[in-house]
C-alpha cells in the first residue's frame, strides 16, 4: 500500500509537467486552450507547470537518495 501511495505521489507531478510541455507545444503550434485569452500566457503556464513538476520529483529523488546515502558530498545535508 505504501509502494502504491508512493507511486501516486510521482505520478501527479509527472502529469502536470507533461500537461506544461503540451501546453507549451500547443503555442508554438498557435493552438489556442480555451482557459487561455492569448498564447503568451498558455506558455507561461506551460512552462510554469513544467518546472514544478520537474521540480517536485528531482527533490523527490534527491530526498530518497539522500537517505540511502547515494549522493556525492557536496549534495549531503550539513548538520
Amino acid at each position: 500500500m505504501v509502494r502504491l501511495i508512493a507511486l501516486l505521489i510521482m505520478i501527479i507531478p509527472g502529469v502536470i509537467a507533461a500537461y506544461g510541455i503540451k501546453l507549451m507545444r500547443d503555442m508554438v503550434f498557435g493552438i489556442l486552450q480555451p482557459p487561455f485569452p492569448f498564447l503568451w500566457l498558455q506558455f507561461l503556464t506551460g512552462l510554469l507547470f513544467f518546472l514544478i513538476g520537474l521540480a517536485f520529483i528531482s527533490g523527490f529523488i534527491l530526498h530518497r537518495d539522500r537517505k540511502r546515502n547515494k549522493v556525492q558530498s557536496r549534495f549531503q545535508k550539513k548538520n
